[in-house]
């Protein structure tokens, strides 16, 4: 186990928008840059990397532009917004176990291009497992969310109403952060029922940020971290998850489509912690479309299967007052979507004391990265 040997040194993140004139190489390389001046490293000391693989920032390229030394480790995690976690927990592993002394995690992203998206791409559309789907009309992950929102909906009473408290919620947070992209954009619950349909009962405000940014974290030893001069942030356990028959985003032939992927990382996520879903001060939960916060809620037992929806009622999910603060930088929703990343630097921010929505006394954060893919989640503690 990679209990509290390691710990988050550093965090670096670079400013998020649309149609930003940096390459995805260049956004990578300033938030790793960031991320070491934060944690007082020099870039010659980094010997981990860990990252996602949808693009093409590939290891030795970061590498040779930052300055960084002999690389002793590297990894990279696929399935885009399940994967956030993933790299976290494969450098984590990699210092617990002496395969690197300095890792950095890592996301860039150029979102908001449209030729980006793979559902935007012809022979994407039909290729793989898309050949079940895409051909009839399910074109986008927001029209097969929609799919399992209307099972959810169906199976439990969930509405409208207990997605607009979704939405609301994490734009709130968003109107606190001045890096979130609708900081000074306020939504009520009128606006939020008057919007347009993506793909019904999915609204506009139902639906994350296509944007461009990066975001990266070093890790090292606890023992290392004595000597450096931010409080130190430890990983206390870390999960990966793929349920048996899984089909990514519609579970088409899981026995219930509505256990996804969190319900297999929740079990290896809980199973080595000191602590359980009662123990949470504040949660950082993937969040690329509203629904999937009550699916996740259930996922990681924070509630009973079928109280997601209920869960978030009467502003459970704001700060300050709330049963579980969650997404308190404004998350996907309202503050950036680069695949989840910058829901782990929020979580970081939370147990440091910095945080523009700051939970007091914030001990323990859940960070989880996407339903509905194979995914991966966190438990940081202070």
């Amino acid at each position: 186990m990679i209990k509290d040997q390691v710990v988050i040194a550093g965090i670096g993140q670079t400013a998020f928008g649309k149609n930003l004139p940096d390459t995805e190489l260049s956004l990578a390389c300033q938030a790793i840059s960031l991320a070491l001046d934060d944690a007082g490293i020099e870039p010659k000391e980094v010997d981990g990397l860990a990252s996602s693989v949808m693009e093409l920032n590939r290891e030795v390229d970061v590498a040779r532009n930052i300055g960084l030394g002999e690389i002793t480790f590297f990894s990279q995690i696929s399935y885009g917004g399940g994967a956030a976690c993933g790299t976290l927990l494969h450098a984590a592993m990699a210092v617990a176990t002496g395969q690197a002394r300095v890792a950095v995690a890592w996301r860039a992203r150029k979102r908001s291009a449209k030729t980006s998206r793979p559902w935007a791409q012809m022979p994407e559309r039909i290729s793989n497992h898309w050949q079940w789907s895409r051909p009839f009309g399910l074109l986008r992950p927001v029209d097969e969310v929609a799919m399992l929102t209307r099972r959810y909906m169906h199976e439990y009473g969930a509405n409208r109403d207990h997605l607009a408290n979704v939405a609301l919620a994490f734009r709130k947070h968003a109107n606190r952060n001045p890096a979130a992209t609708m900081y000074e954009k306020s939504l009520t619950r009128e606006e939020y029922m008057g919007a347009r349909w993506i793909s019904e009962p999915l609204c506009l405000f139902d639906n994350c940020l296509e944007t461009d940014g990066a975001l990266a974290v070093v890790l090292v030893s606890a023992e290392r971290a004595r000597d450096l001069p931010n409080p130190p942030v430890f990983v206390h356990a870390g999960a990966q998850g793929l349920p048996p028959q899984h089909q990514t985003m519609t579970n088409y032939f899981n026995d219930n489509p509505l256990n996804g992927p969190s319900w297999t990382a929740a079990r290896q996520l809980w199973r080595d912690a000191d602590f359980g879903p009662n123990d949470l001060d504040v949660a950082q939960i993937y969040d690329a479309f509203s629904p999937l916060i009550p699916l996740s809620l259930e996922g990681y037992g924070i509630c009973e299967r079928g109280e997601g929806a209920e869960f978030t009622n009467n502003g459970a999910l704001e700060w300050p007052n709330g049963r579980l603060p969650t997404n308190t930088s404004g998350g996907s929703m309202s503050e950036a979507y680069v695949h989840g990343f910058n829901l782990i630097l929020e979580g970081v921010r939370q147990l440091r004391g910095t945080s523009n929505s700051q939970v007091e006394d914030a001990e323990t954060c859940l960070v989880t990265s996407g339903e509905g893919v194979p995914t991966s989640a966190l438990l940081l503690r202070r």
